[in-house]
């Protein structure tokens, strides 16, 4: 009878693009959604929790840089069913709040505010800092057309920014998808093509046909390269080509001179004011009826800002603003953070984006037919908490709970009360539940749990009703710096009554912060 073989044993690694994330990783994020979600709700917006699948169709086919609604994503067909429908996990928090508002519209209040908040995934190539699950941070309102609700996207964008403690080191951009669309049918020859007259092709079919032929795309890819290669970058990019830094040739789209000079007058377009830039953009695009739409509806935003006290010094017009996704109809956004960070090779370069937006008012026309007007704003959560971490306002580590060791297995019940009596005072703590037997290992535990402190009551202690408490963190402090003489003046480790516990705990964590 032939031996059989050993079922192999399942292999102990992330599928790749995913990762795992611990206790201080976590508690972290978890802070700095709070932080956000509290910032939303003083806004007025309501908190929404859709499902992690939808059919494919109501996702459809708005990923960035994928054409097909089936690719970018991770779907699969209903089970027990030969035609049942695609199901995928969503890639954005935006596709989602369209299907909800198309199919909750007469039960929800309109114009309707809602947050929302959790992973999202794409079927991509994973790489460095690219992973295929990462988390989002929504705030949209739907239902209404008003410029207001724009200029309150990007007000509440900044506040979330003051209220994470990154004042001063955040600039918001905005620009207009109207004013790009002017540009390109100025410069590509749409110019005078009319939207409804009977005979004629219109504005919408022309830019139509300049996107199929790559030229929108390419242009709106370059002008988004600006702040990275600059002027004399984004001529060669336009023009025959240019050289990156590793030396390898990029081929350019070989646009005319006449044609690059006006793309690079609308990037150099951003004046010393909001209103210098109006300015300029006015007279960039006057002979397009779109273009100037678009630069209407920047003033107006600019105003209401203003009002408030938004200045250009926290949020800007920045005609070189560019949003990937295709659905954007209006006003675009692009909030990046200004401080500096050391790349991998050592140079000091800014952080950059860490959120983006804009108004997408054909998005639930998808379901309804109807054109319903919405904006909104997405917040790369893992992008703004490493900023976090780069300016030490949160702590890759987190404190730990404090540890009650066991000196006598026969005494697990006092030593449970000792951790009842911290927990119901709002201290975290517990009792260890290893093997006792080797003091030392329990110390070890108590270390590797960064806990502040641990509590060590013997047979002695017990008869005496005191107990000692051993502070960790300045026991570490003073084992690297302190002399002999320091030591003893500075003890690690005191002794105090039964009934003292927690208040000389709460001195501990107060002195530790």
């Amino acid at each position: 009878m032939a031996k059989q073989k050993k079922t192999p044993r399942p292999r102990a690694a992330n599928p790749r693009g995913f990762q795992d994330y611990f206790g201080a990783e976590v508690t972290a994020r978890s802070e700095m959604l709070r932080t956000i979600a509290e910032v939303y709700h003083r806004y007025g917006f309501d908190v929404l929790e859709s499902p992690a699948i939808e059919t494919v169709e109501a996702l459809g086919s708005f990923l960035p840089d994928v054409d097909r609604p089936n690719a970018g994503i991770f779907a699969f067909q209903e089970p027990g069913e030969d035609d049942g429908d695609w199901l995928a996990l969503r890639y954005d928090l935006t596709a989602p709040l369209a299907r909800v508002y198309a199919q909750h519209r007469n039960d929800l209040p309109t114009p309707y505010r809602r947050y929302a908040m959790g992973p999202v995934w794409r079927n991509e190539k994973p790489g460095p800092g690219r992973f295929r699950q990462f988390y989002q941070c929504d705030a949209d309102t739907v239902g209404t057309a008003s410029m207001a609700a724009d200029a309150e996207i990007c007000a509440m964008l900044a506040d979330t920014f003051e209220a994470l403690g990154l004042g001063g080191q955040y600039v918001i951009r905005i620009n207009n998808r109207k004013v790009l669309n002017g540009l390109i049918e100025l410069t590509f020859g749409a110019a005078g093509s009319t939207r409804s007259s009977e005979g004629e092709e219109s504005l919408d079919s022309k830019l139509d046909q300049i996107w199929d032929e790559g030229v929108t795309d390419a242009v709106l890819r370059t002008i988004d390269k600006f702040d990275k290669v600059g002027e004399k970058g984004v001529r060669e990019l336009l023009g025959p080509g240019r050289l990156d830094d590793s030396g390898a040739f990029i081929d350019g789209w070989n646009r005319t001179d006449e044609e690059i000079d006006r793309i690079l007058g609308f990037m150099l377009a951003r004046g010393a004011s909001n209103e210098e830039t109006l300015s300029n953009l006015r007279k960039l695009i006057s002979e397009s009826a779109t273009g100037l739409e678009g630069v209407d509806e920047l003033e107006q935003i600019a105003e209401l800002l203003e009002t408030q006290g938004y200045g250009p010094d926290r949020i800007l017009i920045d005609p070189s603003t560019v949003r990937g996704l295709g659905y954007y109809t209006g006003p675009v956004y692009e909030a990046e953070l200004t401080f500096e960070i050391t790349d991998d090779k050592g140079r000091p370069r800014q952080f950059g984006s860490v959120a983006g937006g804009g108004r997408y008012d054909d998005l639930v026309k998808r379901f309804t037919g109807q054109s319903v007007p919405a904006t909104g704003i997405s917040i790369g959560v893992d992008r703004l908490l490493a900023a976090l971490y780069a300016t030490n306002r949160v702590s890759a580590s987190a404190q730990g709970p404090v540890v009650v060791t066991v000196m006598d297995r026969a005494r697990m019940a006092d030593y449970q009360s000792m951790v009842a009596d911290l927990r119901n005072a709002g201290i975290r703590a517990e009792l260890y539940l290893g093997n006792p037997k080797n003091f030392g290992n329990q110390l070890k535990y108590a270390d590797k749990r960064q806990s502040p402190a641990a509590i060590i009551q013997g047979s002695d202690e017990a008869e005496r009703g005191v107990v000692q408490i051993k502070d960790l963190i300045l026991g570490a402090q003073l084992s690297e710096t302190a002399s002999h003489e320091e030591w003893k003046e500075n003890p690690s480790q005191i002794e105090v009554p039964r009934d003292q516990l927690v208040p000389e705990i709460r001195k501990i964590l107060d002195r530790h912060g």
